[in-house]
């Protein structure tokens, strides 16, 4: 078997072929991916949002106070008796 001998330019000439074909296998397959979008009739879509409308009344302010009283009743201390003074001191037996 005899081989053959390729040169640089023969090297260079097969890299830019593959290069080209590449190229052209990737340009293809974004045509087919787009091909929807570029034969597709444009269509003028028309966005309707729904209008709501909002009326807030405000009432008259009026001025409202609450007072709240209390009344708090201390009870009358009651006088200790003699003998439980005593036991408080600790006086008694």
């Amino acid at each position: 078997m005899s081989e053959k001998k390729e040169g640089f330019f023969s090297q260079i000439k097969n890299q830019l072929v593959a290069t080209i074909g590449i190229i052209i296998t990737a340009a293809g397959g974004l045509f087919v991916a787009n091909m929807e979008a570029i034969f597709s009739p444009a269509e003028e879509i028309e966005v309707v949002q729904p209008m709501m409308e909002q009326s807030i009344t405000i009432p008259e302010s009026t001025k409202d106070t609450v007072v709240i009283s209390k009344t708090i009743v201390v009870p009358p201390k009651k006088e200790k008796s003699e003998t439980e003074k005593r036991k408080a001191e600790g006086l008694d037996w």
